[in-house]
């Protein structure tokens, strides 16, 4: 049996109560007033009639607030908010998206829901906004090794392409802690001045710093137990424990997601991608979470999350 033939992937009152479940562990709570016992549920209320639904469209999951006296369902504050799309096939892109290593496309998930291309780009940003963990804890710690980054992708609009170099490109400094995390970030340009700030409040002091032998991270390397550094120009690699292999993988995986399967990503939207290889990354099965288990902690992200469509112009 698929693990797609689970109800919640086709039924969309099972959906509510797998939704609800999750993102109101301890019951119902109006998004309104925020009271959490002061309400009831509203059965066999129906959409108004149309041409396609003469009879209407059953509204699961609706309750009412006996506080507030507003009407309300677990989509509200949630990425699911005002979408047309059932609660069924959210659960299915949310499961397609948390199990594809590399990604999927928009393309292939408008063919794969029946819906719009539309409706699918915008979803797609959506699921990538309740991946996003918002996490501020520092990587790394005492006994442990963080490391540092950076790569260059696509290309910045208005920019001439020059051989050799990255100027013309996006750039993206990643940290990664050995087994554990990673975290991404989307910067102007690899400077000292940019990527100081963020290694300082990202990474833990106690912590073992590996990177290579970029000058960019030999003043704030100073900060750390230790830091270590391969000299590639030199075709040094590993030496010990001294490598960036794990970064270096990371970002294996994110280039052929980004040129294999989405092939474009425009620049204000990259770190919302970003954001997307970050969480599989950080949720894998080298970590103890299975496909179910990921699935499970991007649908929990959803809560108190919106994103509206002028927004990811």
């Amino acid at each position: 049996m698929s693990v797609l033939s689970r109800p919640e992937f086709h039924d969309e009152a099972k959906a509510f109560e797998h939704v609800e479940a999750v993102l109101w562990p301890n019951g119902p709570v109006c998004p309104k007033c925020g009271s959490v016992d002061k309400h009831y549920k509203l059965k066999g209320v129906r959409t108004k009639p149309s041409k396609k639904n003469p009879n209407g469209v059953e509204r699961h999951g609706l309750y009412k607030c006996g506080a507030c006296r507003s009407q309300f369902t677990v989509r509200m504050g949630s990425i699911f908010e005002e979408s047309h799309l059932p609660l069924t096939k959210w659960l299915q892109a949310i499961h397609l998206m948390s199990v594809s290593k590399k990604g999927i496309s928009a393309h292939q998930m408008h063919r794969i829901l029946e819906c719009t291309y539309e409706a699918a780009w915008f979803l797609c940003h959506r699921i990538r906004l309740a991946m996003a963990s918002g996490d501020l804890s520092p990587l790394g710690g005492n006994g442990k090794t963080v490391e540092a980054d950076e790569t260059y992708i696509g290309r910045l609009a208005g920019t001439t392409v020059k051989r050799g170099g990255g100027a013309h490109k996006n750039t993206v400094v990643t940290l990664v802690e050995r087994g554990g995390r990673a975290r991404s970030f989307h910067v102007d340009t690899a400077r000292i001045g940019t990527i100081m700030p963020i290694v300082r409040a990202n990474i833990a002091k106690e912590s073992a710093l590996m990177t290579d032998e970029a000058g960019l991270y030999r003043r704030v390397g100073q900060g750390f137990a230790s830091h270590d550094f391969v000299t590639h120009s030199k075709d040094e690699y590993v030496r010990g424990n001294v490598h960036t292999n794990t970064v270096e993988g990371f970002y294996s995986i994110f280039k052929r997601g980004m040129k294999g399967v989405y092939q474009h990503c425009a620049e204000h939207h990259l770190h919302r991608y970003l954001a997307e290889f970050d969480f599989r990354y950080s949720n894998r099965i080298a970590m103890g979470v299975d496909d179910g288990t990921r699935a499970f902690i991007a649908l929990k992200g959803a809560a108190g999350k919106r994103l509206t469509y002028h927004r990811p112009a």
